[in-house]
């Protein structure tokens, strides 16, 4: 490059830079909006609107959730990666975000290239439940009981491409099992068919069934998170039981459009983790069964990470069991 090019180049990099410090100084001045890609009133949406008023008083500006529900979370997800990259316009997601690149594949966009973390919010593992009618009382028993009736057992799941269907693709996998796959338009038509007895198993985010686990209506044989659930402690880990490969955590964060300066990025990032800090926000993830992530896991360099490491965890499991959909 030419003494003139770098001379250019420099001058270009400071009038970028420059007009970042300039954005990130008067951020925010303006409605601060949340896109949430389901229904109100999901796991989602819940994780997202506890966190809204502390968010809103730590910014000095109104913050706002929008649910743009459609396509398998992709035209949500779609708005938000095509917004300008000013802060204003960000996006709660969870696990689903990593399966989203090999499941869809005219999305239009590629997620990996058009948004960036902010920071991550809870987790909530999945149970691999079964009816309290199920012969097998334990794990091992289940497992032995499995390979026993290859293609007899039938396991529900919420959706094509929904978190239940790749946890039972890959416990069926770990196990090494033959499994009957049941699809459902939904998580609660699919409690209802387990406890009826219609379906053997259901891998859940855990805070769907947690009652019905409590009451004894179902019987949970293993969490998948890397430490036991807060909120069911008596109930052993895969990694306990033998199979840490299915470790498979429901887990929820803020991301921005890339390319979004890093001082804005830091001011969204500090109003999150203050919102998180917050002991009615606590007490409220608490009380729905939900573990918050700790602080040094709530930066933005913490949530890209684990979004792309589970990308191509997800993508290899996708990819291998010929999983496929259209938004």
């Amino acid at each position: 490059m030419s003494v003139i090019g770098r001379v250019a180049a420099i001058a270009v990099s400071a009038l970028v830079l420059s007009s970042n410090v300039l954005l990130a100084q008067g951020f925010p001045n303006r409605l601060v909006t949340i896109v949430v890609p389901y229904p109100a009133g999901g796991a989602t949406d819940m994780a997202v609107r506890p966190l809204v008023d502390r968010m809103a008083a730590v910014l000095g500006q109104p913050v706002m959730v929008e649910n743009i529900a459609g396509g398998g979370s992709t035209i949500g997800t779609a708005r938000v990666a095509r917004a300008a990259p000013d802060g204003y316009t960000i996006l709660v997601h969870q696990v689903a975000l990593a399966a989203m690149p090999a499941l869809y594949k005219t999305l239009g966009f590629d997620p990996e290239t058009s948004l960036t973390g902010i920071g991550l919010i809870n987790t909530n593992p999945s149970l691999i439940v079964g009816p309290a009618s199920l012969d097998a009382k334990d794990f091992d028993a289940l497992a032995a009981w499995m390979k026993r009736n290859p293609g007899r057992t039938r396991v529900a799941h919420a959706g094509a491409g929904s978190l239940s269907h790749l946890c039972a693709v890959a416990f069926a996998k770990s196990l090494g099992a033959e499994i009957n796959i049941i699809p459902y338009r939904g998580g609660s038509p699919a409690v209802t068919d387990l406890l009826g007895g219609h379906v053997d198993l259901f891998c859940p985010g855990a805070g769907v069934v947690l009652e019905q686990v409590r009451s004894g209506r179902m019987r949970a044989y293993a969490v998948t998170s890397r430490r036991r659930y807060t909120a069911l402690p008596e109930v052993a880990t895969v990694a306990e039981l033998g199979h840490p490969e299915l470790e498979i955590t429901f887990w929820q964060g803020l991301f921005a459009p890339a390319g979004t300066p890093a001082p804005v990025i830091a001011r969204l990032n500090a109003a999150l983790r203050e919102a998180l800090a917050d002991p009615a926000v606590v007490r409220t993830f608490e009380a729905n069964g939900m573990d918050l992530f700790p602080p040094d896991a709530q930066t933005p360099d913490a949530a890209t990470r684990l979004w792309l490491s589970e990308t191509r965890r997800w993508s290899e499991i996708i990819r291998t069991n010929n999983i496929s959909i259209s938004p």
